[in-house]
């Protein structure tokens, strides 16, 4: 039990409010709600005063956690220095990746809804509800770049935002006291948001085959399998939607306790193989977009972008190993 909740415990039992609680400490009501849900911690003295007054020792407050984080502390100053996150910057920033994780992937999901105004405009040229096809396609390509900017500006400007902390993916870092027990219980308070959105993310990535599956099975006339497209983007896109958002907020739990691919480890293998992400992504947006343009298949190149993940994981797989294995041998 941290010390956020301890204090919670400690009030209910004694039947104080809030503002009771801060009365007898001579604070403001604010200041105990930011105890309370680990948004900052006590001073020593308000730590002391809190001991007799609620007739507790202060190794009942303290003890527990000081001394795991006290040689959690010792292990990492004896392995290497880092960067020191105090309750304040590590609250900061799990608030940030909250505020944008939903924006961010709204950006992405208009970035896989951009083809959609290129497609209706062909299938409706081609079905002769619109006569002149070089209108259309120029209505269309006009709605796909209009989405696409929209998107990549998004993505920049909250990007930009956020870079402030790339430290935390790149140095290895020492959590003050209290700040692993804040930033877990935060986790596991999002846990069954994560599995719920990552969940219902992978059904609609799915289930936006299914459009498509019926429209050749049932032998759909080209307008209709036009807007089986269509429907396919919209599901693939809400599905990005909540894994995008449900994985920005894991990860920054995940980087604040050095977890999973942030532990001091993995950061220095990310740092070695780093280029091979950006190398092979800017080679696929080059062949999205070269093919697209060359064939004028807006309808069909979006299959790129699936092929291109499977690829990716396989290839990531193989680098990374291969990383680990000379830096080993080192």
């Amino acid at each position: 039990m941290i010390l956020a909740d301890k204090i919670i415990m400690l009030r209910k039992k004694n039947g104080w409010s809030q503002e009771q609680l801060a009365g007898e400490l001579g604070v403001s009501r604010q200041s105990v709600s930011k105890w309370e849900s680990g948004m900052s911690i006590p001073d020593l003295d308000k730590i002391i005063k809190m001991s007799g007054l609620f007739n507790v020792s202060t190794d009942f407050l303290l003890k527990d956690e000081l001394e795991q984080e006290s040689a959690s502390e010792t292990e990492w100053i004896d392995e290497a220095e880092g960067r020191i996150i105090d309750v304040e910057e590590a609250n900061r920033y799990m608030d940030l990746v909250r505020s944008l994780s939903g924006k961010m992937a709204a950006a992405i999901a208009l970035l896989i809804l951009s083809p959609i105004p290129l497609v209706l405009m062909g299938v409706l040229a081609e079905n002769g509800i619109i006569a002149d096809e070089d209108r259309a396609g120029g209505i269309g390509m006009t709605g796909l770049l209009i989405l696409v900017i929209i998107g990549v500006v998004m993505l920049i400007q909250y990007g930009m935002r956020l870079s402030q902390y790339d430290y935390l993916e790149k140095e290895t870092i020492i959590l003050s006291y209290g700040v692993d027990g804040v930033v877990g219980r935060r986790k596991q308070e999002h846990e069954p948001h994560f599995r719920t959105a990552i969940a219902a993310g992978v059904g609609l990535c799915i289930a936006g085959v299914m459009p498509i599956m019926i429209a050749k099975g049932l032998g759909l006339d080209d307008f209709v399998a036009g807007c089986m497209v269509c429907i396919l983007l919209v599901l693939v896109a809400a599905g990005v939607y909540f894994i995008v958002g449900a994985c920005m907020l894991q990860g920054s739990f995940q980087r604040l306790l050095q977890e999973g691919d942030y532990t001091p480890e993995e950061k220095k293998l990310s740092q070695s193989i780093g280029y091979f992400s950006g190398i092979y992504w800017c080679l696929m947006t080059a062949a999205y977009l070269g093919y697209s343009f060359w064939s004028n298949r807006w309808d069909r190149s979006w299959i790129i972008w699936p092929v291109a993940g499977v690829l990716f994981a396989a290839l990531y797989t193989a680098v990374k190993a291969a990383a680990k294995k000379r830096l080993n041998a080192k």
